[in-house]
């Protein structure tokens, strides 16, 4: 093996744990932020307008052409919304009384939304048998990991159940996104793209934030503006920058192994940080979820079409968090 044949793999794993440890602990920061007092739109209007402001600077830096069409700034704004607005907001909403560990694994049935779009709404792409045992699958997960909210709401899991309503909107809008997204064909460079995409979900964030009153009951503490930095940091520029690498240099199946390994990290994590409890329950929905997203991303045939190829900046089963 020569010299630059061990510096690729070395980036290679570097780059994969970036992404599997950084995305799989944005769900922890989230908690952190919206327990602590920052409300959810007042966390998506802050983080991705920082984020987003800072990434299209380094894009003007890096001589990366940031000009959009009208057609680009129509499609990069559905996406932005769709993804960090219904998407991203919605699971911070959702983690306001669910908690961290169980909203990753809820939020994991992404893969399984985008398939069930794909498949029965657009007719692009059909599922093989195992695809369709996957879906069945991945909803008994669903119930198998609140079945005790299910059985026993007056405990404590009326909340815990609205929250997970509210997380499967915003899957379904996370979904909705990255179809919309890997259908696009934009003229920007990938990362100027994501760029624009934060910018405008920033903005439609804080719109969202000043209508319901954030701005009267926001609290700012160490605590919740150190988790607010790490999704800025570690969440949006590191975490992405690591994932935008790979699709470049490594499969896109195997980048999108962090898929089924970012709720095991969010559900550890909680339990370590936060001391969630992980039950009989929890362990045996995520084996469950993590097996049906396995089966639908592996037994898809595409079915020609005239849309376009997927651009390789675009995978499919983003985590609704990252």
């Amino acid at each position: 093996m020569t010299e630059q044949e061990r510096q690729h793999r070395f980036l290679v794993a570097l780059n994969f744990g970036l992404v599997y440890v950084l995305w799989g602990s944005t769900y922890l920061a989230i908690r952190m932020v919206v327990t602590e007092g920052i409300p959810p739109a007042m966390m998506g209007a802050t983080r991705f307008l920082i984020a987003g402001s800072v990434m299209l600077l380094a894009c003007v830096l890096m001589g990366k052409r940031i000009a959009l069409t009208r057609g680009d700034l129509i499609r990069v704004g559905s996406i932005g919304v769709l993804l960090l607005t219904g998407g991203n907001v919605g699971v911070a909403w959702a983690e306001k009384t669910v908690p961290s560990g169980l909203a990753a694994l809820l939020a994991a049935a992404v893969p399984l939304w985008v398939a069930i779009v794909e498949t029965l709404v657009l007719r692009g792409e059909r599922l093989l048998k195992r695809g369709i045992f996957g879906l069945l699958m991945g909803i008994g997960g669903l119930v198998v990991l609140l079945w005790p909210k299910l059985m026993s709401p007056e405990t404590g899991g009326h909340g815990v159940l609205i929250g997970a309503g509210i997380l499967m909107g915003a899957s379904l809008s996370w979904a909705i996104g990255s179809i919309v997204s890997r259908r696009s064909d934009l003229k920007i460079d990938p990362f100027a793209a994501t760029a624009w995409e934060m910018l405008i979900a920033g903005v439609v964030n804080t719109a969202l934030s000043l209508a319901l009153g954030d701005q009267h009951r926001v609290v700012w503490n160490h605590r919740g503006v150190g988790a607010l930095a790490y999704l800025v940091v570690a969440g949006s520029w590191i975490g992405f920058t690591a994932y935008i690498w790979l699709l470049h240099h490594v499969p896109t199946a195997k980048v999108a192994t962090y898929a089924y390994v970012n709720p095991i990290v969010a559900v550890f994590l909680g339990w370590l940080i936060l001391h969630e409890s992980v039950d009989a329950y929890t362990l045996a929905g995520a084996v469950v979820i993590v097996a049906s997203v396995y089966l639908v991303n592996t037994s898809k045939v595409h079915v020609p079409t005239a849309s376009k190829a997927e651009p390789p900046e675009l995978a499919e089963c983003e985590g609704a968090a990252d």
